[in-house]
């Protein structure tokens, strides 16, 4: 792509020309650096920003040249591992690197830190073609060594599977796992698979090379270092014991400065007359300080209570933490002076000048964001392309070029889509492009300008920020939890009042019992106590009804008289379904059309790969949606497994024939996820989105309601507000229920009374019995969703003891990420002192508190307040557990 904006290469090379530091707005950074004509290597403040600037300086100078050095997810002290791809990403990098393949290294301040684990690059990899003579038993060895995990079947990556003279191999850097059939010591054949059936896909001729998955290689020299370390120090003998035995096990890393005599950094594997910038210097310092600050918390923690350890507590001695600090982080002042002996030149790269001689680029700008105003966009191309300008659009999908195309075409603006290797010419055209420049800029010297779709959308945040869905956990009564006075319900005698937990010992046999208090059987007396043992407590469970209901007596006729009603009215539900599900399946619904052209641009926006799963259930969808009777479909699948992704796209399928669409959700900060979600994904179509719910204002109401009524609003989000009786529809064609399982029966049909022939899409990461029933019997179809998206990060857990130093280290761990946290207390009464002692162990940091005592709007209040990133940590009770969604946090 830089040859389109050649006109700006030799100026930037004059600048660049000036020894000083440089300044620049941001959108300009990677451009400056793909100009630079000696290899590179860029520090960002974090490891997003590297991954920005990579994907920029890919887009203008191709792949080839550039290289992301990643960080390890975790701290060097800290008792987990980094990821298998990390690492695997680290050593192809630094291989590259080494032989003078790669112009362009960006790496966060973090990964430059960091330090590495001297391997040879050489032997740190396998390299595997078809008819390569290698004996199976000596790549097992290396495989070991290399830290794959062998297993039955390989389902993950970093597992090996040997069955006869095959071997199964999933290396973390490559799609689908691999199969290599062995002849003896020859291998005959190697193909991918897949993990799902198993079942080999297509062939590989090329030859593949295969990296570690720990940069701790368990080798016989890494062995020999542990029996030494295991004899120094007793306290870890248990963990130098595994290594010796070539036993690969979680946060082993941490171990590494008693295991390695010296570490290396990212400067010793740089080519020569290589320059360093770093951009946003004083946030690079700050950041720099707080990682080497917060990995010594570690440092300190982990070996304060030693969880390593079956025994209570083990004072860590000084000897050992002295040790295990130098495979701490670097210094950045150590890494500028390695770099200055390697006589490499280090340059700031700053958004304001902080010095007199910082050179301030004087002819390029940075544009600003017409948020989501195409008009205002389109008038001002206009402008500049009258005025003579060579104007250039960009963005990550074909599909929005697309778009764009057919707006310049309907304003008359000349235009052409070009790709990357295209050369500047003197047309006067509107140049398309397809890169991932996140932001644009404009030279009014030179008569250029540059605009991304999300200068035009105003989108500032990744797609790759969907909100996934809220799952909930059944309900069930945990003694524990209770507390006098919560109200509960006894399957024999009905609602009562918990008391307490009492021993009492009967015949000899000592038993727990929960004291259960209901009404009196006689007006004066005192209450009636129902003693429960506690391993009977199935027939308890807690009251969720209204706030305060009346107690039932022992052997009265209430408890009675309230199960015939609920019965009754159970049994009129259920034949008021049974008569709307017979009048949906006999209406004749609405078909929807075929695909359109939008929808593949839609589609193609998308920022990830779907999952078989995810496509399957898509394509059920919208075969249901074009069938004459009315779709009742439910898409199960687990949190974050790509269930709005579907919504989205059949909400769009549902505006391009004219209809409406309803989303009804159960919270109110479902709703302002889900607008802000499709939003960005509905950027750049003519699209009218709502959000319905009690923090409207009443005007906003007032018009969205008309607006609705009227037909000018496409897509509503509400939560129970869209069923109220004032809501009506222009011509609803498809009502989206969002954590199914959250709603009533009769709220859920409530919308589908109104008109029997509206498709109906319930989405539930939890679906109830009854949903399930009904989907078996074929009442309902399902579709289920059971395979995780790709990029998909696990979850790490860590066990132990409570230890302040353990709390404020994982604290500034996450908050040095740009991260938020929840922090669980679930005593209400001590919530608090608790926050106050937060305050103490991280001065400065910014809490919130949410429990269920709490008054509903000042409890989502707090909970929105979080999600906008007002707070930097959320203290609650178990609370969160019920539907809410911090994809930050």
């Amino acid at each position: 792509m830089l040859n389109l904006l050649s006109i700006l290469v030799s100026p930037i090379e004059n600048y660049l020309d000036h020894p000083g530091d440089l300044v620049a707005p941001a959108a300009t950074h990677s451009l400056l650096a793909a100009a630079q004509s000696t290899p590179l290597l860029l520090v960002t403040t974090s490891s997003r920003s590297s991954d920005l600037i990579t994907a920029e300086l890919k887009s203008l100078v191709g792949e080839a040249s550039v290289v992301n050095f990643p960080a390890w997810e975790t701290l060097p002290h800290e008792r987990l591992s980094p990821k298998a791809d990390t690492v695997t990403a680290r050593f192809k990098a630094l291989n590259q690197i080494s032989n003078n393949q790669i112009k362009f290294i960006v790496c966060s301040i973090r990964a430059l830190i960091q330090p590495i684990i001297p391997n040879n690059l050489e032997n740190s990899q396998i390299k595997i073609k078809v008819d390569n003579q290698f004996i199976m038993g000596d790549l097992i060895k290396k495989l070991s060594e290399f830290g794959f995990i062998r297993s039955d079947l390989v389902e993950r990556r970093g597992d090996f599977a040997v069955r006869g003279g095959i071997l199964d191999l999933f290396p973390a850097d490559t799609e689908h796992p691999i199969r290599i059939d062995f002849f003896g010591d020859e291998i005959e054949e190697i193909s991918y698979f897949a993990v799902s059936d198993q079942r080999s896909m297509e062939k590989v001729s090329t030859e593949l090379t295969i990296y570690p998955c720990r940069e701790l290689l368990v080798d016989d020299q890494l062995k020999e270092r542990a029996i030494k370390l295991g004899k120094d120090y007793p306290e870890i003998n248990e963990l130098a014991e595994k290594i010796i035995q070539g036993i690969t096990f979680e946060g082993m890393e941490s171990l590494a400065a008693g295991l390695v005599d010296e570490f290396k950094n990212l400067v010793d594997f740089l080519p020569s007359k290589c320059q360093i910038w770093i951009i946003d210097e004083p946030r690079v310092r700050t950041r720099a300080a707080d990682l080497i600050s917060t990995n010594d918390e570690f440092l300190s923690a982990a070996w304060s209570n030693l969880a390593w350890s079956d025994e209570k507590e083990i004072l860590a001695p000084i000897e050992l933490s002295k040790k295990l600090k130098k495979g701490g982080f670097f210094q950045l002042e150590e890494i500028e002076d390695f770099a200055s002996k390697q006589e490499f030149l280090i340059r700031n790269l700053n958004l304001y000048a902080s010095k007199p001689e910082d050179e301030l680029i004087d002819f390029l700008e940075g544009i600003e964001s017409y948020a989501g105003k195409y008009e205002e966009a389109i008038l001002d191309i206009k402008k500049w392309h009258k005025s003579g300008f060579q104007v250039v659009y960009t963005a990550p999908a074909i599909g929005t070029l697309k778009r764009l195309t057919e707006l310049l075409n309907s304003n008359d603006l000349p235009n052409e889509t070009v790709t990357a290797h295209k050369t500047n010419d003197a047309s006067n055209l509107v140049r398309l492009i397809k890169s991932d420049l996140q932001h644009g800029f404009i030279s009014d010297k030179y008569k250029l300008v540059v605009i991304t779709d999300k200068d035009i959308s105003g989108q500032r945040s990744s797609d790759k920020d969907l909100a996934r869905m809220p799952s909930r956990r059944k309900k069930a009564i945990d003694p524990l939890q209770l507390k006098s006075g919560d109200y509960v319900v006894h399957e024999q005698h009905g609602v009562g009042r918990y008391s307490e937990l009492i021993n009492r010992t009967t015949n000899g046999v000592s038993r727990e019992y929960l004291v259960i208090e209901y009404a009196s059987s006689k007006r004066g007396q005192p209450a009636d106590r129902l003693f429960v043992p506690t391993d009977t407590l199935e027939q308890v469970t807690k009251y969720v009804g209204g706030e305060a209901p009346a107690l039932h007596r022992i052997g009265g006729a209430d408890w009675q008289n309230s199960k015939r009603k609920a019965r009754k009215a159970v049994k009129q539900i259920a034949a008021e379904l049974i008569r709307l599900y017979a009048a949906r399946m006999s209406a004749p619904g609405f078909a929807f059309s075929p695909d359109t052209p939008w929808q593949k641009e839609l589609e193609e926006s998308f920022a990830f790969v779907e999952t078989i799963d995810q496509q399957a259930t898509i394509d059920e969808v919208k075969r249901d949606m074009e069938k004459p009777n009315p779709m009742d479909r439910i898409v199960c699948g687990d949190v974050g497994y790509g269930k709005t992704e579907i919504a989205v796209r059949a909400a769009f399928k549902a505006v391009q024939d004219g209809k409406q669409v309803a989303i009804l959700v159960p919270t109110t900060l479902l709703v302002q996820q889900h607008f802000n979600t499709f939003s960005n994904r509905y950027s750049g179509f003519p699209i009218r989105l709502a959000a319905l719910s009690r923090f409207n204002s009443a005007s906003e109401s007032k018009e969205i309601i008309a607006g609705l009524k009227s037909g000018s609003v496409d897509v509503v989000i509400g939560t129970h507000r869209l069923l109220s009786k004032d809501i009506e529809f222009s011509d609803l064609g498809l009502l989206v229920v969002d954590e199914e399982q959250r709603f009533g029966v009769e709220h859920k049909e409530e919308l589908k009374k109104a008109r029997t022939n509206v498709d109906v899409l319930a989405m539930s990461a939890t679906p109830i019995p009854r949903t399930l029933e009904m989907a078996i019997t074929g009442i309902r179809e399902m579709s289920n969703i059971t395979t995780p998206p790709e990029e998909r990060h696990p979850v790490l857990t860590y066990v132990g003891p409570y230890d302040e130093k353990q709390v404020s280290a994982a604290i500034h761990r996450e908050l040095l990420r740009d991260g938020q946290v929840f922090f669980i207390h679930n005593r209400v009464e001590s919530i608090e002192s608790v926050s106050e002692r937060i305050k103490k162990l991280v001065p400065g940091i910014k809490i919130g508190i949410a429990h269920g005592q709490m008054n509903e709007r000042v409890l989502e209040e707090v909970i929105l307040s979080f999600w906008n990133r007002e707070f930097d940590l959320l203290l609650c009770t178990t609370i969160i557990e019920s539907g809410i969604d911090i994809p930050n946090a």
